[in-house]
């Protein structure tokens, strides 16, 4: 019997994240070099975050100034084009609505849509907050603009959201990039190593010299 696929990487992600964003651009090599595909799955984080009574580090004045550096360190460091987009953060529900529109009707344009949408926010300042400015994104992307914005407005892609959003707290993830690998829960771009390290040989072992 011919043994099965390795699973694939669950990848959640807030099209407002930062970090989201620059995990965008390493995690399908990452997941090549193992053999593993990835299963792309767009949240909103400010679900999450109220189901962890959690808020995003720039609303507590003392983590601001830090997480703001932090995100454009990061990005300098994986390589990645970043400005930070004014206004940030935004409300990203149309964009994600239509990321599973898309991930139901034509999952192979799913995950290049997601790239689009984070490539056109964070590098082009594109407010995915703006009907106009959305709709204009989906066009450059090759989707109607009408359409697009019939297909946010629809209850049917609005509960499909919901759906998914409840998935991810029933799932325990509470931020974003949140990734899932065979079980296993990592949280966040800095994790990029850990995951890498469990890719090749699955759970850590300590020898009795604490070495890994």
């Amino acid at each position: 019997m011919a043994a099965s696929p390795p699973s694939a990487i669950e990848f959640w992600f807030d099209f407002s994240s930062p970090y989201s964003y620059i995990a965008s651009e390493w995690i399908e090599a990452l997941a090549a070099r193992h053999g593993r595909t990835v299963r792309w799955k767009a949240m909103l984080l400010g679900v999450s975050f109220q189901a962890a009574e959690l808020k995003s580090p720039v609303a507590h004045p003392i983590k601001r100034e830090y997480t703001l550096h932090d995100f454009e360190r990061s990005a300098r460091f994986a390589g990645v084009p970043y400005t930070l987009p004014d206004p940030f953060p935004i409300a990203t529900q149309n964009a994600a609505r239509i990321f599973w529109w898309l991930a139901d009707e034509r999952p192979a344009t799913a995950p290049p849509w997601a790239r689009h949408c984070l490539r056109a926010y964070f590098t082009r300042n594109v407010n995915l907050a703006d009907p106009a400015e959305l709709k204009r994104l989906a066009a450059e992307f090759g989707i109607d603009g009408g359409e697009a914005e019939a297909v946010w407005s629809s209850p049917a892609a609005k509960a499909r959201l919901r759906q998914v959003c409840d998935d991810a707290v029933a799932h325990g993830v509470f931020g974003a990039p949140f990734f899932i690998v065979d079980g296993e829960r990592f949280w966040g771009n800095d994790r990029r190593a850990q995951i890498e390290r469990w890719l090749q040989g699955g759970s850590f072992q300590v020898t009795a010299h604490g070495d890994l």
